[in-house]
C-alpha cells in the first residue's frame, strides 16, 4: 500500500465516520490495517465492530437499553482513534511529511522522561543567579526544546506521562516561556491526530493563572474543537471542560470574544500586505506638498447602489478622499492590532534560529542566548532594542527577525544607529508603549501576537505546506456548539457580527444578523444591516424585503427610504422607486442626486417631459459638475426638441464627449437633415472605440426605434451606415 493510498484510504474513512456509515468505516479499516501490515490492530477493530453488530441486533428486536447512546458514541469515538493509530503507523516509517521525519530523526534524543526534562528545567533558578553563563542557559533552551519536540511528535500519552506534564504546567517557579512551549507543542501534536489526553492538557493549561499562557491555551483549545467539530461531540468532557473554565475565569466570555475577533481580524494579512505596497505606500510617495488640492471625481451616476454603509450605524464617518484614506489607512490598522508587518518580515525567517520548529512559538525575550550572545560587548544596545519592540506591534517572532536582523549589522553600524537616539526619543517610546497599554487589553496583545506567531508557522516555515494550514480555513468558532453557550447572548453575537461587516465579510456577518433577528424581530437596525449584507452579496432581491421591513419598523430613515429606492430602481422597477424617491424627497428636497434620479425614473418610464422638468432644476442649482446636460440632451431628442438637443451636445462635445455623446450629437444632426455633420460626427464615434465598427453599430443598433420615431426613414439607416463606412 502506498502512502498516496494509505492517505485516501484514511480519508475515506473519517468521511464515513462523519456520516455515521459505522459498516463501511469497519470494512475501510480491515482494508488499511490489511494494505499496511499492521494486524496488531486487528484485535481491536474486531472487538468494535462485534459491539456495533450487537448493539444494531438488540435495536432491532426493540429491545430498550439506557446505555445504548453512550455505547453507540464510544463505538465512533473508538474507530476516529482506531484510524488515527494505524494511519499514524503506516506513514511512521516511510512519509517524507516534516512530522513523520522528524518523529524518525528525534527519537532517540526524545527518550528522555518528561519529569527529568521537568527536573533539568527547575534548575532555572541556577540560571538566573549565572545571568552570564551563556552555556547553562543555552542548556535549559535546548532542554525546552526537547520538551517541544517530546510533546509535538509523541503517540498518544500514557497516564503517567500526563501527570507528568501536569507537574510541569503547575510549576509556578518555571519561565511563562516554557509553559507556553507545552500548549503550543499540544496544539502542534493535536493537529497531527486527535488525542483526548492531550486536549485535557489544554484545558489544564488554560487554567493557569499564567495569562500568557491561559489565551495560549484558550487559542489551542478554539482550534482543536474547529479541526474536530465533527467528532469533538463524541467527547463529553469537553463540554465539561469548557463549563468548568467559564466559572473558572471571570472573562472568559470576553477572552473568548476577543480571539474570535482576532482570528477574524488574521483574514486580512493578505489584503493588507497587498494593499501596502501596491496602494498606500507608493501612494504616501506620490503625495503632492499642496494637500489642499482638489480631487476631480468621474461623472457618475451618483444613484448606482453603492456600498455605503448607514452612517447612522457608525460612530464616525470615514473619510472618503482618496487622498487622505491613504494617509490615515495605515495608521487606523496598526492601531487596531491588523497584521500590518508580515510581508516586512517574510524574507528575516531564513536565519537557524527558525530551523528549530519550537522557536517558531516562543515568547520573546531578550535575553535568549541567540541574542545575548551577539550583544555581549554593549547590554546597552539589547536593552534598547528591546523597548523598541515592546512599543511596537510585533509578533514574538517578528521581534526575533528583528533582532536576529540587527546582529548582521557591523557593531560599528549598531553604535552609530543608536546614538541618534536620545532622551527625546526615550520618552516617545514610553509613550507609545503606554498609549499601546490602552487602547488594547493585555488579552488582545497576547491574543494578537499569538495568533500572529501561528500565521507566521503556518505561511513562513520551510516546510510549511506539511502542515494543515488552518487560516485557509473559515473558523467560525461561534457556530461550534461547545463554544455557543457561552457567547449566545446578543451582545457577544453582535460585536461579532459587526467586526464581521466592518471587515466585508458579508455572508458570515449574515449568518449572525439573521440569528439575531429572531431574538429581537422589532429591531429595524437588524433588518438593515442584514439587507446591507445581501446587497453586498448581490441578493437584491431579498436585500430589499429586508430594507422594506425595516421601512415598515422605522419608516422615518432617509438612509433606508433610499435603499429602498434604489433597489427598485436597480431592479427596473422605476414606478416603485419613484414612490420612494418623493418620499425621500420630501425629508431632503435640496439632495440633487436624489432629483437627478427622480429624473432618470421619469426618463425609464417613458415621461420625458416630467423628466425635463426636474433635469433642468438639477442644471439650474448645479453649477459646477453639469451632470444634467446628457439627460436633458437625450431627453430634448426623444420630445422632438432637436435644437434644444444640438445646444446641449455642443456643450457635451465642448467638454470631455464619450462615444455615446457624438452618436447622439450625430442622431440629433440627422434628424435636423444636416447629414453631413451627422456622418462626421458617427465617425468620431468610431474613432472613440479606436476603429471598431461593431462596437459602434451595437450602440447604434438600439438607438433604431428612436430614430424611426424622430422621422428617419428605415431605407435611409443602411445607406447612411455604407456611407459611413466607406468614410472609415
Amino acid at each position: 500500500m502506498t502512502i498516496q493510498d494509505i492517505n485516501k484510504t484514511y480519508s475515506r474513512i473519517i468521511e464515513w465516520l462523519d456520516r455515521k456509515e459505522l459498516k463501511n468505516v469497519f470494512d475501510g479499516l480491515q482494508g488499511l490495517i490489511a494494505g499496511s501490515g499492521h494486524y496488531n490492530f486487528q484485535d481491536k477493530l474486531d472487538e468494535l465492530q462485534e459491539t456495533y453488530k450487537y448493539m444494531l441486533r438488540y435495536r432491532m428486536d426493540g429491545i430498550q437499553d439506557p446505555m445504548q447512546e453512550q455505547i453507540y458514541r464510544q463505538i465512533q469515538a473508538s474507530a476516529y482513534e482506531l484510524a488515527d493509530a494505524v494511519k499514524l503507523k503506516a506513514l511512521a516509517t516511510d512519509s517524507p511529511l516534516y512530522y513523520y521525519s522528524r518523529r524518525r530523526s528525534l527519537k532517540l534524543s526524545c527518550a528522555i522522561p518528561f519529569r527529568n526534562l521537568h527536573q533539568q528545567l527547575g534548575s532555572v533558578q541556577d540560571m538566573k543567579a549565572a545571568d552570564a553563563d551563556i552555556r547553562v542557559k543555552q542548556e535549559l533552551e535546548a532542554a525546552c526544546l526537547t520538551l517541544f519536540n517530546k510533546i509535538w511528535i509523541s503517540d498518544p500519552l500514557s497516564t503517567e506521562e500526563v501527570c507528568e506534564l501536569q507537574a510541569v504546567l503547575q510549576d509556578e517557579e518555571l519561565p511563562e516561556s516554557v509553559g507556553c512551549q507545552v500548549v503550543s507543542a499540544l496544539l502542534l501534536g493535536l493537529e497531527e491526530y486527535f488525542d483526548k489526553e492531550k486536549m485535557g492538557l489544554l484545558f489544564d493549561a488554560a487554567s493557569s493563572r499564567k495569562q500568557e499562557i491561559s489565551v495560549r491555551a484558550l487559542i489551542a483549545i478554539l482550534l482543536i474543537l474547529y479541526k474536530y467539530r465533527k467528532r469533538i461531540s463524541l467527547y463529553p468532557f469537553v463540554s465539561d471542560r469548557m463549563s468548568a473554565l467559564a466559572e473558572a475565569l471571570p472573562s472568559f466570555t470576553q477572552i473568548i470574544q476577543t480571539i474570535i475577533l482576532r482570528f477574524i481580524l488574521s483574514r486580512e494579512t493578505e489584503k493588507i500586505s497587498k494593499k501596502l505596497w501596491d496602494e498606500i505606500l507608493p501612494g504616501m510617495m506620490k503625495l503632492s506638498p499642496t494637500l489642499g488640492e482638489k480631487i476631480n471625481l468621474k461623472d457618475l451616476n451618483p444613484e448606482q447602489l453603492g456600498d455605503e454603509m448607514n452612517p447612522e450605524w457608525q460612530e464616525s464617518i470615514f473619510a472618503d478622499k482618496e487622498l487622505s484614506r491613504m494617509m490615515t489607512e495605515f495608521s487606523e490598522l496598526q492601531m487596531e492590532g491588523a497584521d500590518v508587518l508580515h510581508s516586512t518580515f517574510v524574507h528575516l525567517k531564513n536565519y537557524p534560529f527558525f530551523r528549530e520548529i519550537g522557536n517558531w512559538f516562543l515568547p520573546f525575550t531578550a535575553g535568549h542566548s541567540a541574542l545575548e550572545s551577539g550583544f555581549k560587548t554593549n547590554k546597552s544596545e539589547l536593552r534598547l532594542f528591546e523597548q523598541m519592540t515592546q512599543t511596537s506591534f510585533m509578533c514574538n517572532s517578528d521581534q526575533y527577525s528583528f533582532f536576529l536582523s540587527m546582529l548582521q549589522l557591523p557593531e560599528a553600524a549598531r553604535s552609530a544607529m543608536m546614538g541618534q537616539f536620545n532622551e527625546q526619543t526615550a520618552e516617545m517610546i514610553r509613550q507609545n508603549r503606554e498609549e499601546l497599554l490602552e487602547k488594547h487589553s493585555k488579552v488582545e496583545q497576547i491574543a494578537g501576537r499569538y495568533i500572529q506567531d501561528l500565521y507566521r508557522f503556518y505561511k513562513l516555515f520551510p516546510s510549511h505546506l506539511d502542515f494543515d494550514d488552518i487560516f485557509t480555513y473559515t473558523l467560525d468558532f461561534h457556530n461550534l456548539s461547545e463554544v455557543r453557550p457561552f457567547i449566545s447572548d446578543a451582545v457577544s453575537l453582535t460585536a461579532i457580527a459587526e467586526y464581521y461587516l466592518r471587515k466585508n465579510y458579508f455572508q458570515d456577518a449574515l449568518t449572525i444578523f439573521e440569528e439575531l433577528i429572531k431574538q429581537d424581530s422589532e429591531n429595524d437596525i437588524l433588518y438593515q444591516k442584514a439587507g446591507y449584507c445581501r446587497q453586498m452579496n448581490g441578493d437584491l432581491e431579498g436585500a430589499l424585503k429586508d430594507y422594506l421591513h425595516a421601512d415598515l419598523l422605522n419608516p422615518n430613515s432617509k438612509w433606508i427610504i433610499r435603499r429602498i429606492a434604489v433597489c427598485y430602481k436597480t431592479l427596473k422597477q422605476p414606478e416603485k422607486a419613484l414612490a420612494y424617491y418623493h418620499r425621500y424627497e420630501a425629508l431632503n428636497p435640496d439632495n440633487l442626486s436624489v432629483q437627478i434620479s427622480i429624473g432618470h425614473c421619469h426618463l425609464e418610464l417613458k415621461n420625458y417631459n416630467e423628466a425635463l422638468k426636474y433635469y433642468y432644476k438639477v442644471d439650474y442649482l448645479d453649477t459646477s459638475s453639469h451632470k444634467a446636460w446628457r439627460p436633458i440632451a437625450w431627453c430634448s431628442f426623444l420630445t422632438g426638441k432637436y435644437d434644444q438637443a444640438r445646444k446641449y451636445y455642443k456643450k457635451i462635445l465642448e467638454a470631455q464627449p464619450n462615444m455615446q455623446d457624438y452618436l447622439n450629437a450625430g442622431h440629433t444632426e440627422w434628424v435636423l437633415q444636416n447629414n453631413k455633420a451627422a456622418l462626421d460626427f458617427y465617425k468620431q464615434a468610431v474613432e472613440k472605440e479606436n476603429g471598431d465598427w461593431f462596437k459602434f453599430y451595437n450602440q447604434f443598433e438600439q438607438d433604431i426605434p428612436d430614430l424611426k420615431k424622430a422621422g428617419i426613414e428605415e431605407d435611409e439607416i443602411p445607406l447612411m451606415l455604407d456611407q459611413l463606412r466607406y468614410m472609415l
